[in-house]
């Protein structure tokens, strides 16, 4: 299955009280500013991925993806070439460390995830005729589908001299250590010409040696 792109759009609300200018895309940096990069010198193309596996990184978002086994991956592509690049074949998997392919996810395969009590709000029994206290839901599907339009990977072309970036969501919910060993692996890419590129295999053990070595 190819990545799906989105067309970029803001909407929705998020489950905690806020206002909707809290849902940012984080400033993009060329991809060599990033630990877990591969750079092709020849073809002038950098891709990096950054992991949001923690909640506190993962609180531009309006959903809780790490809490139900989700991982959003930050694509940051940089072509420093004089032609653009094509995505528009892109196929960009999940390598885990036993080899194992993962594709990215759509709003369907997310909302899977989340159990129907999420969806709907939980509610707190009162005694008597007092009736109960209805909670706010902690996921929707609206809210998936707003994370999605707005936060997904979504340039088909990337122009000379440029960075696109985005977030990619892996199902990673199977596995105990998913980053350990794991690649993100990028092919399809095609030059302007129509030529395919050599596929680029981010190690995203250097994202975590790098992580490692911050908080010594």
């Amino acid at each position: 299955m190819r990545i799906r792109f989105a067309l970029m759009a803001c909407a929705g609300l998020m489950a905690l009280p806020a206002v909707a200018s809290d849902h940012k895309m984080p400033p993009t940096q060329p991809a060599t500013a990033y630990a877990a990069v591969e750079v092709h010198d020849k073809e002038k193309v950098a891709i990096a991925a950054e992991p949001y596996e923690t909640k506190e990184k993962c609180s531009i978002f309006r959903v809780d993806y790490v809490g139900h086994g989700v991982l959003p991956i930050w694509l940051v592509i940089t072509n420093n070439g004089d032609k653009p690049i094509n995505l528009s074949d892109a196929n960009i998997t999940f390598e885990t460390a036993a080899g194992d392919r993962i594709q990215a996810a759509e709003p369907p395969d997310v909302e899977r995830l989340m159990t129907l009590k999420e969806k709907q709000g939980g509610k707190i029994p009162m005694p008597g005729p007092i009736p109960s206290i209805h909670l706010k839901p902690k996921a929707s599907d609206k809210e998936i589908e707003a994370d999605f339009d707005q936060f997904e990977y979504g340039a088909l072309v990337v122009e000379p001299h440029t960075t696109h970036a985005g977030f990619l969501f892996y199902d990673v919910s199977d596995l105990v250590h998913p980053l350990k060993g794991a690649h993100l692996l990028v092919r399809r890419i095609r030059n302007a010409d129509g030529n395919e590129l050599f596929y680029f295999e981010i190690p995203f053990d250097k994202y975590l040696k790098s992580k490692s070595y911050a908080m010594n």
